[in-house]
């Protein structure tokens, strides 16, 4: 008895040690090296507190923008044709690129422009006398353009973003697209320019607001950074 009880114990004991070994050799999937790096935030995560708060930037940021980074080094990887072709180039060409091309180019492209829009609270100025003139006259009025771009976001079924862009008669639409898509897409249903960009993907204000779309499209204007919006417009309209 004593004999059989002690092969049972050493016997247990060495399924102990195995299944020890097999989980302290485990390691996360090496991220995918690639042409493609994700861009620091040009602020703190806290930055644009209390209009979106800092868990929320850490995990979109982090996380999300990070995923499409890995996945598109990933992609472009598989596709020797791909490689060495600059973002702006996979972008513009997404309809006719694998699924996986697309979907996380735009989600690179569309996010590092996204960051770049915001700023701290009370800090982004107000649109520039020719932004503003051109604002006026395809909408009416400030007022009425907020309302609108709300308008766009919160009638976008699904996921995907609001867009204010420059189209290639030089004026100024609210347009949306879904999932990762843009306007510099060759897939895009209204092309142009994209001076001004909100992500209405609920990753970007659930914890804070839940499904309540319309209320953070209303408080992210007090973050957006109206001085980088209206260098868009200047450049947009010398082209």
């Amino acid at each position: 008895m004593m004999r059989r009880a002690l092969a049972t114990l050493a016997a247990a004991l060495a399924l102990l040690v195995s299944c020890f070994a097999v989980t302290t050799s485990y390691a996360a999937p090496a991220r995918a090296q690639g042409p493609f790096t994700l861009p620091p935030l040009p602020y703190e995560p806290s930055a644009l507190e209390p209009v979106i708060d800092t868990e929320t930037m850490t995990i979109h940021h982090g996380k999300h923008h990070r995923a499409y980074v890995d996945s598109l080094n990933s992609a472009v990887a598989a596709s020797p044709a791909l490689q060495g072709r600059p973002l702006e180039d996979l972008v513009a060409a997404a309809g006719t690129l694998p699924e996986a091309v697309r979907n996380n180019a735009g989600g690179h492209w569309n996010h590092s422009f996204f960051w770049k829009t915001m700023t701290a609270p009370g800090t982004g100025g107000a649109p520039s006398p020719e932004l503003r003139a051109a604002i006026d006259r395809e909408f009416g009025s400030l007022e009425t353009f907020t309302a609108e771009f709300g308008k766009g976001g919160t009638t976008r079924f699904g996921s995907g973003w609001a867009w204010l862009i420059v189209d290639h008669s030089g004026r100024l639409v609210i347009t949306s697209t879904a999932n990762q898509d843009n306007p510099l897409m060759d897939v895009a249903e209204v092309k142009g320019t994209p001076l001004l960009g909100n992500d209405v993907w609920e990753h970007a204000y659930y914890l804070k607001h839940q499904n309540r779309r319309a209320d953070y499209l209303g408080s992210w204007w007090q973050v957006v950074d109206w001085n980088t919006v209206s260098d868009r417009y200047a450049e947009a309209a010398i082209r």
